[in-house]
């Protein structure tokens, strides 16, 4: 993962119809009531996994680090996102925090609280709170507010995702009490307004038949704020409303007041949309009318969608850990972004908590998250990874032909075409898309997939051969691609770094010898550049891909091409086995270009455990890692798999790549005890992780990572390929 300032038309949707999958499964787990007994009748068992309240105070989320500090809700792909009012806050009683919305590529919030609803009776305005505290409580996929406010009147508010870009709310007031009640109901709500031009001056009010919208003017700051002028958030409601603007302020008032008889209840029905073009709006608001024509219908079929979900992923947990299940599960729903701008298939982003990652499409992300995802959403999982292959180079690029078969680090609404600065072609990421699709398809059993996708599998393994290798020994290396970012050997050195998406690890580090050299075509042509160190968990990763193009061969019916993958995936194994490990040290290392020498004095880093999942090692070599593993000393800390040793003079509990625990090694490092016999092991080091990486037992974010001598959270939280692979993780099946 690159973690940097400036990382490097109307799309197609085809995710619209993932609310009729996945309604298979078992219900959401609810503990049995006592409320037959006269016991009060206990919260769902899955009722905030994560705290989602809060209030925001500025348009622009931060903390300090880039952060945003109020978790939020999202569902279905959509770009905006809500939370729960923070107790005790009346300001906000009667709505939701937000929305936070996307910028294209960048969050901020639109409203502390953007439509708030107000009952009114003889003209006076009922107190929300006026039979005690409110309730506000999350739940899977959706979020609930409950208030009494006396005299037998209940308010209760939910919303739901009912498009990719459509939240549905009901405000449901009834009447338990006697006496029959006519009620008048209006909405009020603020713009959030950014601090600083131009991004200040973009929203805007206007009064619409149906509510209220907020229009956006064009606001092209990079590294802030993206808009083209077209952008819309609009509130529509079922009833017959009236609105009045007045500045940065709205009022919607029913048309017509509600009476209830005792016993009986209304249901104040809107949706808030939030599209980036005229084609979008005009398409949404269509039906936005069909989800206020059918709401009921709408609810039922979500909770189905998300019944089926929970189902996918506590299938074969245990019971104590159910809750992180489906925490990993709200976590990855919240990240996910339906096809918008250059994201021409549904996909998810690292996290909408971190301002840098909140609207990007990362590869080695893809591959990882897509994993844990087919677990309740097998359809969304091969979106995600058709996102990263929609721009796979291909050969008749402009740009860049010597690239054919290249997977883009990472992409974003915007390309460099339309002025995008976080689109990154400078290096591509770890190559694990064939085991990618290969898990996908053992969730999905669909073969088309795996038809559709063999040959972008192995357009992106001759890249890396042809590229990459630079004595076409074949052992390939990190390295640079022939881009205008890329015009220094140090430039180089980064991007290659970034290559191996552990940006600051010690093996990479400037200081320690490390260079760059060119690679190129027998005619002469610049193909692009290579460090010179050919690295342990490249190839390992790149023999394990050589399987899984042989599974996937096989099952598609070509046995030739089968049998070629799997006698490449021997021989590449076999030159990481006899090459990289060394001994003496009881570890795999990266070995210099040329020499072939083990680089040990970098110490030992976590990717020498990779030749373990990826079934490269021998049985005698996994001993001796096993060893290292589980060795206090070296990598089983409090949290355990720190991405450099313990033991080592780089070890740097909190810097990044230098010693913080991600869970993506952590699940590497897993599987490979389990796959060598060290079950006990595994299991024994899975419950100290989950024990002690702060949060995941209670109602804190995953975090991207953690430090390993605390297990205190470590840099964005929300983080998406941790969420997916803790799935794996607590079945034990890495």
């Amino acid at each position: 993962m690159t973690r940097r300032r400036h990382r490097h038309s109307t799309a197609h949707r085809p995710l619209s119809a993932l609310t009729a999958l996945l309604l298979a499964g078992g219900a959401l787990a609810v503990p049995q009531t006592a409320a037959a007994h006269g016991h009060p009748k206990p919260p769902p068992a899955y009722a905030d996994v994560l705290d989602l309240h809060g209030t925001p105070t500025t348009a622009q989320p931060g903390d300090g680090e880039d952060n945003n500090p109020v978790t939020v809700f999202a569902d279905r792909g959509a770009w905006h996102a809500y939370a729960l009012p923070e107790a005790g806050d009346k300001d906000a009683y009667g709505g939701f925090s937000g929305p936070l919305y996307i910028a294209q590529e960048y969050p901020w919030w639109l409203s502390k609280s953007f439509s708030r609803i107000r009952l009114t009776e003889h003209g006076r305005t009922l107190d929300l709170a006026a039979g005690g505290a409110p309730r506000s409580t999350s739940l899977p996929g959706r979020l609930v507010q409950s208030y009494d406010l006396g005299r037998g009147l209940r308010l209760t508010l939910e919303l739901r995702f009912a498009t990719d870009r459509t939240a549905l709310v009901r405000a449901e007031v009834r009447n338990t009490g006697p006496a029959t009640r006519t009620l008048g109901a209006d909405w009020t709500g603020s713009l959030l307004r950014p601090a600083d031009k131009p991004m200040r001056d973009a929203p805007s009010l206007t009064a619409t038949g149906s509510g209220v919208g907020v229009d956006f003017a064009r606001v092209r700051e990079t590294w802030d704020y993206l808009t083209d002028g077209t952008e819309r958030f609009e509130v529509t409601h079922k009833d017959r409303v009236r609105t009045t603007v007045d500045g940065d302020t709205y009022r919607t008032e029913a048309a017509k007041p509600v009476t209830l008889a005792p016993g009986r209840s209304h249901s104040f029905d809107w949706t808030e949309s939030y599209t980036f073009t005229a084609a979008e709006r005009t398409e949404e608001r269509a039906r936005a009318r069909d989800v206020l024509a059918r709401p009921a219908s709408v609810v039922s079929a979500s909770d189905a969608r998300w019944r089926g979900y929970v189902a996918g992923v506590t299938r074969g947990v245990p019971a104590d850990r159910r809750r992180t299940a489906v925490k990993s599960l709200q976590t990855l729903v919240t990240n996910w972004r339906s096809a918008a701008g250059q994201i021409k298939h549904d996909g998810i982003t690292p996290s909408i908590s971190y301002k840098w990652f909140t609207g990007g499409i990362w590869a080695w992300d893809t591959w990882k998250q897509a994993v844990g995802t087919a677990r309740f959403a097998p359809d969304l999982a091969q979106s995600q990874i058709r996102s990263m292959f929609d721009r796979q180079i291909r050969p008749d690029s402009k740009s860049r032909p010597q690239d054919a078969g290249m997977i883009p680090d990472v992409i974003f609404y915007n390309d460099p075409e339309h002025g995008g600065g976080n689109w990154n072609e400078r290096n591509s990421k770890p190559p694990l898309a064939a085991w990618a699709v290969w898990e996908v398809y053992a969730k999905s059993g669909d073969r088309a997939f795996l038809r559709e996708m063999y040959p972008k599998l192995v357009a992106y393994q001759d890249w890396w051969y042809r590229n990459r290798d630079h004595d076409h020994n074949g052992l390939a290396e990190y390295g640079a691609t022939v881009d205008p970012a890329n015009d220094s050997p140090e430039e180089r050195r980064l991007a290659a770094a970034w290559e191996s998406g552990m940006d600051n690890a010690p093996r990479f580090d400037a200081g320690l010898g490390t260079g760059i050299v060119a690679n190129k075509a027998a005619d002469g042509t610049l193909l692009g550049y290579s460090i010179d160190q050919e690295s342990v968990d490249l190839n390992s990763y790149l023999a394990a891909d050589q399987g899984y193009l042989a599974r996937i061969a096989g099952a598609i019916g070509r046995g030739a091409d089968a049998g070629q993958w799997k006698q490449r995936s021997t021989a590449t194994s076999a030159a990481v086995r006899d090459t990289m490990y060394d001994p003496a040290d009881g570890w795999f290392h990266d070995i210099a270009l040329g020499t072939g020498a083990p680089l040990t004095a970098r110490g030992r880093g976590i990717e020498g455990a990779v030749p373990l999942w990826t079934g490269t090692a021998s049985a005698a070599q996994a001993r001796a890692v096993r060893d290292r593993l589980t060795d206090p000393a070296e990598f089983a800390t409090t949290v355990p798999f720190p991405t450099v040793a313990k033991s080592s003079p780089y070890f740097s509990p909190t810097a990044y790549w230098r010693g913080p625990v991600w869970l993506d090694q952590a699940y590497f490092a897993l599987g490979g005890l389990r796959r060598y016999g060290y079950g006990r092991d595994a299991e024994s080091l899975t419950d100290r992780l989950l024990t002690h990486a702060s949060g995941l037992a209670g109602d804190g974010p995953i975090m991207e990572n953690y430090d390993p001598t605390t297990g205190a959270p470590l840099n964005s939280p929300n983080f998406s390929w941790s969420a997916a692979l803790l799935l794996p993780m607590l079945t034990g099946d890495e």
